[in-house]
């Protein structure tokens, strides 16, 4: 595992397919499991597998690690644990102690499926509510370097994504000499990341944590990253030596900008798409650069900190265009959040068009998948010699989700 920058060739990556829980989702449910709206899941599944379909056409389908599968590995990997995990789950979700002997005798490759979706199929029989945020597998756990950081979610609705993630990082034969080497950092670790003296916790989602660069990690401050939590990150992974550069990017608390990856993603060496007003305007937010010699520099604009510290001829690409109302709509629905396949290269939605017209004027060609899958078929050196392009994925259901191709992958390897 190794990832140190946000740019460079992915070659692995974990995901979420968009599992069928999400069709069970009521309005009155919707706010409480962090979902805007319902979605109409045939067409949110048709929109994720043309994702997947890029994914696998870059990377190899060996290299698209999909959780709940991870999850049943790990179950059979490790089946001393596996009545553990199911207590665990059922203390959490209120279920009777009676359902333990039935979980407990599932085929792996079952269990995890129940255990994502709280579904019994067989039975048509609801256990327990859908996790639906956790096709964004961002979230769930950052690759720093030659570590994972297993974070922590401030809201309960992720507390069983939380626990499943946890046991494939700690039990997935994958991830074994990690843990072994003590290269697995488990913000749930109490005794590592304790609350305050005031009884603040540590949480912390993977969509705030950037390894921008070689040696600059980019933590924000939002409505699901707290204070406290960075600084707690910060102390431990100064104490062990893992990076030079700590970066508090302290973003409204505000649903719109839950996370510093709805704000700006980084495409290439020297471009960043990004929102306007806050990220190159500086409205309602600051930077402060922790340094590991025990020095700080403050900077009045997420650009102001880029243009100094990373590249001072970096280009930025605004969502919408930088005009209103269309920068806000199109942030809304995740213009500027975007995973790079490779340097130049990345993954967007199709119905940000005032932010894709911006990328055509910054230089980048505009590929729809079904243009991309036709030459890339056709031409077996396509993808390779592919130089800056965005590709574009259908979107009118996956973006009600809140959350881009960023959110939807959680790279662990990176060139």
């Amino acid at each position: 595992m190794f990832v140190d920058n946000e740019i460079s060739t992915l070659e692995k990556v974990i995901v979420h397919f968009p599992d069928e829980g999400i069709s069970r989702i009521s309005p009155k449910q919707a706010e409480e499991l962090l979902f805007d709206d319902i979605v109409f899941y045939p067409q949110m599944n048709e929109e994720y597998r043309i994702f997947l379909r890029i994914l696998h056409s870059f990377l190899g389908e060996d290299n698209v690690l999909q959780t709940q599968r991870l999850i049943a590995e790990a179950i059979d990997a490790c089946d001393a644990v596996k009545e553990e995990l199911i207590d665990r789950i059922l203390d959490f979700e209120e279920l009777p102690p009676s359902f333990e002997k039935f979980l407990t005798n599932l085929e792996d490759k079952k269990l995890a499926e129940i255990l994502v979706t709280g579904y019994l199929k067989e039975e048509d029989r609801i256990l327990f509510d859908p996790i639906p945020n956790y096709m964004f597998t961002r979230d769930i756990a950052v690759t720093i370097k030659d570590h994972i950081l297993v974070t922590k979610a401030a809201k309960e609705a992720r507390h069983r994504e939380n626990l499943l993630s946890r046991f494939i990082f700690h039990y997935h034969p994958l991830f074994e000499e990690l843990k072994a080497e003590g290269r697995v950092i488990n913000l749930n670790d109490l005794e590592l990341f304790p609350p305050s003296r005031r009884g603040e916790i540590v949480s912390a989602e993977g969509g705030d944590i950037m390894m921008f660069d070689k040696e600059h990690l980019l933590i924000g401050c939002s409505e699901r990253t707290s204070t406290y939590a960075f600084h707690s990150i910060k102390e431990y992974l100064f104490k062990i030596g893992l990076v030079e550069n700590i970066v508090q990017i302290i973003i409204p608390n505000e649903r719109s900008f839950m996370h510093i990856d709805t704000l700006f993603t980084r495409v290439d060496h020297d471009v960043v798409a990004c929102y306007k007003p806050i990220v190159y305007d500086g409205e309602g937010s600051n930077v402060v650069v922790y340094r590991h010699d025990g020095t700080e520099t403050t900077y009045p604009s997420i650009r102001a900190y880029i243009d100094t510290e990373i590249n001072p001829d970096m280009k930025y690409v605004f969502s919408g265009g930088g005009e209103s109302p269309y920068q806000e709509r199109e942030q809304w629905t995740d213009s500027v959040n975007l995973v790079a396949l490779r340097p130049g290269v990345a993954i967007s939605y199709d119905r940000n068009l005032k932010t894709l017209i911006a990328f055509e004027k910054a230089g980048f060609k505009i590929v729809d998948a079904e243009e991309f899958f036709k030459y890339s078929v056709s031409d077996s050196s396509y993808i390779s010699n592919l130089k800056r392009a965005i590709i574009t994925i259908p979107s009118s259901e996956l973006s009600r989700a809140r959350g881009g191709s960023h959110c939807m992958t959680c790279p662990i390897v990176r060139a």
